[in-house]
């Protein structure tokens, strides 16, 4: 007997695909087992909205605001490191007797009952309690990580973006393709109406026949372009892997580029890795006075309030001189203790040479980083510049070509013209009105890049 798998492959695929991912692909496949089911009307979109949806589902965005909240606690933590701590503590102490002393077996107690009850308190007072460096390291490492989560944002608008342009560019291609697919039929028409007319050779009957062989073909391709750049968005947006949806079409309102020095103005104040890398540096700069603050000493203060007393009371006779009578018990102690590092085996040292070996690091980064950012700025610039001027030379090519596709059709319909030129005016308007579009979606994505290092303008 024939496998299942093989006599129903795709009913195989989809129980697979329903049996590793339960969630969105179930949906998926109810909706391609149900192509009747009405379907609620398709939610329009904008780039802003299209930014915002895959922010709420990107796991690298996501991670990296997860980060940056990670590195808050440790600042409050680091915070309440320098403050003091209390707490409270309760204690019996219950020692074996001698029959002779009464203070037991056990010299450390006063008697064979003891009862401790202290609210305690503990404070270290070291260089970096009163430097504040814990604090000043933790915001450092927030820096660094708003800057990561800043990097990560930034990166995702360009992929958005991009993947949101290339499906208008790949819806527009798909009309370019139908109205190509329009006028070789119209061709292949004229053709026929002039054979049967005897004025024209089969010839051109047999040439506009391939053309809209050709047509077609190109507008199946761009048809499944569409529909894979509609799935490739869709991947970055939805949880649920939707595509009910649509995307507003505004290549043509592109935001005009700044002025180059209010570009290099905006990415020395907004570009989040030069950020990073200064924060880095700051950081690095307080490990090493973290790490040589451990030659310095420290004192450590452990105050007391309570009652340690051979009953649990506020007066009570001690047990080794009842003859007093009761005693006072509630009172207070304190501990102080000064702690003064003389050897370690050059580990404290160690850890100083690490510290500055990271910092030589982190400015070799800062150095870096600064360099790629003057790069990266002009090379966008100029790119997003040349698009510019690109997309007007391109408009005038498509308008260019629209007039002699209007022209070669009247001359041919004249006989004045062949059919070559007719096809090859035909070919000339469908590659420049996608020369176009493709024009306008370059813009958009330099625009994009730029806009990584400069943030929003």
């Amino acid at each position: 007997m024939e496998p299942v798998a093989l006599r129903h492959p795709a009913k195989a695929i989809t129980a697979l695909v329903v049996s590793l991912l339960p969630g969105c692909a179930q949906t998926f496949v109810e909706r391609q087992a149900s192509p009747n089911v009405t379907q609620a009307a398709p939610q329009t979109l904008t780039l802003k909205d299209a930014l915002e949806l895959a922010q709420k589902n990107d796991p690298a965005y996501l991670s990296a605001l997860n980060d940056a909240a990670i590195a808050q606690e440790d600042r409050a933590q680091a915070r309440a490191a320098i403050l003091p701590t209390f707490g409270a503590r309760s204690e019996y102490l219950g020692t074996q007797g001698n029959g002779k002393l009464a203070s037991g077996r056990f010299v450390t107690n006063d008697g064979v009952h003891v009862y401790r009850d202290w609210v305690t308190m503990h404070q270290d007072l070291s260089p970096g309690t009163f430097m504040r460096t814990g604090v000043k390291r933790a915001d450092a490492a927030i820096a660094v990580a708003r800057a990561k989560a800043e990097i990560a944002r930034r990166g995702l608008s360009g992929t958005v973006t991009k993947a949101y342009y290339g499906l208008i560019v790949a819806q527009r291609k798909y009309a370019n393709a139908q109205q190509a697919l329009d006028q070789a039929q119209r061709s292949l028409q004229i053709s026929q109406d002039l054979e049967r007319g005897r004025e024209v050779a089969h010839s051109d009957v047999v040439k506009s026949q391939l053309q809209y062989t050709a047509q077609e073909q190109a507008f199946r391709e761009a048809q499944l372009a569409m529909e894979t750049a509609r799935l490739d968005l869709a991947v970055l947006l939805f949880r649920d892997f939707q595509e009910n949806f649509s995307i507003v079409d505004d290549l043509d309102v592109a935001p005009a580029l700044p002025p180059v020095a209010d570009v290099e103005a905006m990415a020395g104040r907004e570009n989040p890795l030069l950020a990073q890398a200064m924060a880095t540096v700051r950081g690095t700069d307080l490990d090493i006075a973290i790490a040589r603050q451990a030659f310095l000493p420290t004192l450590t203060l452990d105050p007391v309030y309570g009652i340690e007393a051979n009953a649990f009371a506020l007066h009570t006779p001690v047990a080794a001189a009842r003859e007093l009578g009761p005693l006072p018990s509630l009172g207070y102690f304190v501990t102080v203790s000064l702690n003064m590092p003389l050897w370690d085996w050059g580990v404290r040292r160690s850890k100083v040479k690490q510290a500055e070996l990271k910092r030589e690091q982190a400015n070799l980064d800062l150095s870096t980083a600064q360099r790629t950012l003057l790069r990266n700025l002009r090379g966008y610039f100029e790119e997003a510049q040349t698009a510019r001027e690109q997309v007007v030379l391109l408009r005038q090519t498509v308008d260019l070509a629209s007039e002699s596709l209007r022209l070669n059709t009247l001359r041919y319909q004249a006989g004045e013209a062949t059919i070559l030129e007719l096809v090859d005016a035909q070919t000339t308007l469908t590659q420049a009105r996608n020369a176009y579009d493709d024009g306008l979606v370059r813009y958009r994505v330099a625009l994009g890049n730029l806009q990584t290092l400069t943030g929003v303008f």
